[in-house]
């Protein structure tokens, strides 16, 4: 399934929601055209090993790694994702607020994550825990929305509304594919940042449950 819009139209131009979506495909762009691809990973990747929450210094990957990816089909999912559902999330919530919301969720999924894996040497990467973020906001606002979908059926396709809930499940799905097909990292395969996900989910969810308008 590939979707294509949703019913809700935008409050105004997402200029936020694209500048994110180009900022990270720039930097994906970046770290693969680099010399040393690795080196690059790690030195903005959260490396759960390394953080010392003593040395502030040391805790910029909680933010910077939101902008790495594994893979292609990794960035694709989540920037596909977050430019079908973050246009209206950013309508809600304003110029200043949609990337509050969607930083916050991506370092408190990231944290999550670190305090189920605090001695992992394998670098987290991603916009998952951000984009999940966005995604549990749309969730608590738009529960009724429909979501325009391409969907293959027998060999042929057709073009169907798909529920919002559902295709937020969906993406969920995409998300351990994608991680499951990464890029691999020195001979090394990580495994998929569930609690990133989770996290970035439930605080998107509150905070837009929090500022929810009546």
């Amino acid at each position: 399934m590939f979707p294509l819009s949703d019913s809700i139209p935008a409050r105004r131009f997402p200029f936020v929601n694209i500048l994110l979506i180009a900022a990270t495909i720039f930097v994906f762009f970046t770290q693969i055209s680099s010399a040393n691809p690795d080196a690059f990973v790690l030195m903005f990747a959260l490396v759960p090993a390394n953080i010392n929450f003593y040395d502030y210094t040391m805790l910029t990957p909680f933010v910077t790694a939101i902008f790495l990816h594994g893979g292609f089909l990794h960035i694709i999912s989540n920037m596909w994702f977050l430019w079908v559902f973050g246009d209206n999330v950013e309508g809600h919530f304003g110029f200043f607020f949609y990337p509050f919301l969607y930083f916050t969720s991506g370092i408190a999924g990231n944290l999550l994550q670190y305090f189920f894996m605090p001695a992992s040497t394998i670098p987290m990467l991603g916009a998952s825990g951000a984009v999940a973020g966005v995604l549990g906001a749309y969730y608590v606002l738009f529960p009724h929305s429909k979501i325009k979908t391409i969907v293959p059926v027998f060999g042929f396709v057709t073009i169907a509304e798909i529920a919002a809930p559902f295709m937020l499940g969906y993406w969920f799905v995409l998300q351990i594919i994608s991680g499951a097909v990464s890029l691999p990292f020195s001979g090394e395969t990580g495994g998929i940042a569930f609690f990133a996900h989770v996290g970035g989910f439930v605080t998107g969810a509150l905070f837009a449950q929090f500022f929810k308008e009546e």
